[in-house]
This record gives structure tokens, C-alpha cells and sequence, in this order.
């Protein structure tokens, strides 16, 4: 009987998916002891996206946020994904600035590091894991799935071939971030992936915006998958990872043994539930099969946010419009992946043609830079129009031949002599007085009560203007309020 193990999701990529990113530390506190017993392979709690989200809207420290979950986390290793040589920017940091933060990634509490590249460009995801390794922690590099004519089973064997070679890595992750995988792509795929790298462990990483994903999950560990991401409902399902439970439940009726202590799931299960009922937050719901999703290829939280950014223009009505170009934009840039930063690229320069009018007569700096390789080699070339368009329209200041970003870290320690290696590295990431506005919130951590139901109904009934009498009957409790 094979084992299986699962990777939680729920405190990372679960909340980015469905709730935007907007778990806060003291959501994550009560529940992070029960987590931690479950018998989870990895607890992936924090990538580029959860830092800025901590400093720039909820205005916590992240990396007290580690600090706190992994004092609380013992014995279940904690997972970062490192955004290729962003960080959390979209362009490219300086690899002295990266070796830092790897580094302090790790110091902080960070047992399990790896990264990926929209490109999957090994360069760019190995300047992470070979720091990672180097300090001692468990290591993966990520193969981003897409569907294209150049994104073929050959391609993601030749980097996973490359991954290996790079000897940086302890496992392999297949990441799914679109919900693109479907059954009969799992049973060529995977098998020709597990052929070239031996005895390394396959993670499958993947979404529910097709509805395909659980079965995805199912075909691919008949096919030799050894980990598979999924988070705990009711933060599963929508754009989010399969449910823990309907996995759980499925490989064990299928006959493998997954080492997970379920006795606590319904008790997490719930703590989420209240804090989505008591703060307005949508609960992940299972996804109808929409074909149209293989053509623009966008991630569920982009598609929100242009929905919103859309309607707040005036513009809802072309929506439709914008997916279209989205895909054309895709495809004459050479099909990126549908990840972060590219996914914010071809969409932003679909939305700048659809509004204008006129295709490429807008350009954003970063597609420029994209085409002209500042992001890495590209794995089809740009359409001759659109390059050319691109190059004239996007700005001038951009040199034609990719820059290296000089080194920062001598002049940031300069620049704040007494600040902690921590607190300089974001400083580096956020520009203004975000960071200082993160600083100045003194708000506890530590904290946080989801109210009882009877609680929140008593709640909700007083605040009604009409309501003068409310009597509570369940069993032999009672309660009666009256208001004068």
C-alpha cells in the first residue's frame, strides 16, 4: 500500500485564492497547534503575496507572523515559494538581496524553501534552492504547467531533467496555478516527469476554477504522484486547492495509506467557517466545468479584480472583450504562463488595448522589459507586429539589452544602519512610509475569538431597530431579553 502525503494550503494559498489574500495572523493563531498534530507533510504558510498583503494592507509585521506560527508549528515543517528573482516585486532584485532574504526566509523559522519561474527558467529558480540548500533546509523546484503548442510533455521533462541535474532540490513540484490539468494530460505527464527524476518525490499542485482538480489529484497518484497540495474546507473548492476531506476520503477508499489525524479537521473546519460568517468572506464553493477557461487562462483572483477594476471604469460590459484579448496578448507574446508577474502583464496590456482602442498604443514598462528578455529567455518568440509596436510605444528610458540590477545590500545597510537585516530587506520592497505604517500598528497578534452562534445571533437580533423582546429555547437552555 502506497503512502501519500498532503501538504496543507490552507493558511497560504487556500485564503489567497478565495478570501484575497486576507487571513490574518490572528485568524491563523487558534487553530495553528491543531494543524500542526494533523500529520501534514509540509504546512505552506507564506509566499511573495502573503508579505505584501501583511505590510501593505493589513499592516502586520510577516515576519513576526512566522516567528508566531512556527513557535506554535513544532513538528510539521513550514513551506515558502519563493516568486522566481522577484521576490516581491515584479522586477528582477539583486542577487545579494536575494541570498539575504533566503537566508533570513530560513533564520526566521522556514524548514521547506522553493521557488518558481514563469518561464521556468532554471536559472532563475535555482538562484533560490541553492542558497536554500546551502543552509541546510529540505528544497523544490516547481515546473509551471500551462497549455500552449510549446508547453509540451517534452518541455516539462527537459526541466525537470535540468532541476535534477542542478542537484538543489529535494522534490518536485507540478504547479497547476490556472487549473488547467486535466485527466488525460495527468496520465502522459506525470509518468514521463517521474521517468527522469528517479527517486525524487512528485508534488501535484493544482485549482479548482475547472472543477477538474480533484480528479486530477486521484489520476495522478495512479500515475506515481507522491504529495498533493489541499487545503481544508470550507477554504477549498472556487479558486482554491481540492478539500482535504474529499481527498482524504477518496485515496483511502482507493486503498492508500495517507497519515493524517482527522480528528481535528471538523474543529478547524469550523473556526474558518465562523470567521467567514462573522467578517463577510466567501466559503469555497464546487465550480461547474467552464470551457472558455483554457483560452485565457487567467488565475480566479485576477478575474475578480477585473471584474471590479472594470466596473469601477465603467466598463463591465466589455469584460467579455477583455478575455478575448487577454488571450490574443498571450499568444503573440509567446504563450507566458498565466502565473505572477505575467499574468498581471498580459492582462494589464489586454485591458490597455480593449480601453484605447488601438492595440499596443499603451505599454507598460514591464511588458517591454518582458519582451526584450529582462525576465529571462522566452520559449516562443513575440509576433513581429506586436514586437515592434512594443518597443516603440513602451518607454524609451528601457534599455534595449537587459540590465543586471546592481548590488543593494552594502547601500541598504548604509542607508539604515540600525534597522535588523528583517525590517531592511522590506524597506528595500515597499517604497513611502508603508513599512512604517506597518511598524507603527500595535494592534496584538496573538489573538483572536470567533463568537459562539448563540452569541452572534443575540448579536445580530439586538441590532435589529424593532426587535423588543428575543427568547432563546434549545434543550433545557434559556434565554430571554427584553428591551425597555
Amino acid at each position: 500500500m502506497k503512502t501519500i502525503g498532503l501538504i496543507d494550503t490552507t493558511l497560504r494559498d487556500a485564503h489567497q485564492s478565495l478570501w484575497a489574500t486576507r487571513m490574518t495572523t490572528p485568524h491563523m493563531i487558534p487553530v495553528a497547534r491543531r494543524l500542526d498534530e494533523m500529520g501534514f507533510e509540509q504546512i505552506d504558510l507564506a509566499g511573495a503575496i502573503q508579505f505584501d498583503v501583511c505590510v501593505r494592507y493589513l499592516k502586520e509585521d510577516p515576519w513576526e507572523r512566522v516567528r508566531l506560527m512556527r513557535e506554535r508549528i513544532c513538528e510539521t515543517p513550514l513551506r515558502y515559494l519563493v516568486r522566481s528573482k522577484n521576490l516581491l516585486a515584479f522586477d528582477m532584485v539583486p542577487d545579494d538581496i536575494l541570498e539575504l532574504w533566503i537566508e533570513r526566509i530560513v533564520a526566521n523559522g522556514f524548514r521547506v524553501v522553493g521557488s518558481f519561474d514563469g518561464l521556468n527558467n532554471i536559472k532563475n529558480i535555482v538562484a533560490s534552492t541553492r542558497t536554500a540548500k546551502r543552509l541546510g533546509v529540505k528544497t523544490f523546484g516547481a515546473l509551471s504547467y500551462s497549455l500552449s503548442p510549446v508547453h509540451t510533455d517534452e518541455l516539462y521533462v527537459r526541466t525537470a531533467r535540468e532541476l535534477v541535474k542542478s542537484k538543489t532540490v529535494d522534490t518536485i513540484m507540478l504547479k497547476d496555478a490556472a487549473g488547467l490539468l486535466t485527466v488525460d494530460r495527468i496520465r502522459t505527464l506525470v509518468p514521463a516527469v517521474k521517468a527522469v527524476i528517479g527517486n525524487i518525490p512528485l508534488e501535484v499542485h493544482s485549482h479548482c476554477l475547472t472543477g477538474l482538480a480533484p480528479l486530477v489529484y486521484l489520476e495522478a497518484v495512479k500515475c506515481g504522484a507522491d504529495l498533493l497540495h489541499t487545503s481544508i474546507a470550507p477554504l477549498a473548492n472556487g479558486a482554491g486547492q481540492p478539500s482535504t476531506q474529499n481527498i482524504l476520503k477518496n485515496l483511502r477508499w482507493l486503498g492508500y495509506d495517507v497519515p493524517i489525524r482527522d480528528a481535528e479537521i471538523d474543529t478547524v473546519s469550523e473556526h474558518f467557517r465562523r470567521i467567514a460568517e462573522a467578517e463577510g468572506k466567501p466559503l469555497g464553493e464546487v465550480l461547474e466545468y467552464d470551457a472558455s477557461h483554457y483560452s485565457h487562462q487567467m488565475p480566479g483572483g485576477m478575474l475578480s479584480n477585473f471584474r471590479s477594476q472594470l466596473t469601477q471604469a465603467g466598463l463591465i460590459d466589455r469584460f467579455d472583450e477583455v478575455l478575448v484579448e487577454v488571450a490574443r496578448v498571450r499568444e503573440e507574446l509567446g504563450y507566458p504562463i498565466m502565473i505572477t508577474p505575467f499574468a498581471q502583464f498580459v492582462g494589464a496590456q489586454a485591458v490597455l488595448n480593449v480601453v484605447h482602442g488601438e492595440r499596443y498604443r499603451v505599454v507598460p514598462n514591464e511588458v517591454k522589459e518582458y519582451v526584450l528578455g529582462y525576465y529571462g529567455e522566452l520559449l516562443a518568440p513575440v509576433h513581429p507586429e506586436a514586437l515592434d509596436r512594443i518597443v516603440e510605444n513602451g518607454s524609451k528610458r528601457i534599455a534595449l539589452q537587459p540590465v543586471e540590477p546592481e548590488p543593494a545590500l552594502a547601500g541598504l545597510r548604509k542607508k539604515y544602519p540600525n534597522a535588523s537585516d528583517d525590517e531592511r530587506l522590506l524597506r528595500f520592497m515597499f517604497a513611502g512610509t508603508q513599512v512604517d505604517d506597518m511598524l507603527g500598528n500595535k494592534a496584538p497578534m496573538d489573538g483572536y475569538r470567533t463568537m459562539h452562534p448563540i452569541t452572534d445571533l443575540v448579536r445580530r437580533l439586538s441590532q435589529q431597530p424593532r426587535t423588543a423582546h428575543i427568547y432563546i429555547s434549545r434543550g433545557d437552555f434559556s434565554l430571554e431579553i427584553s428591551q425597555a
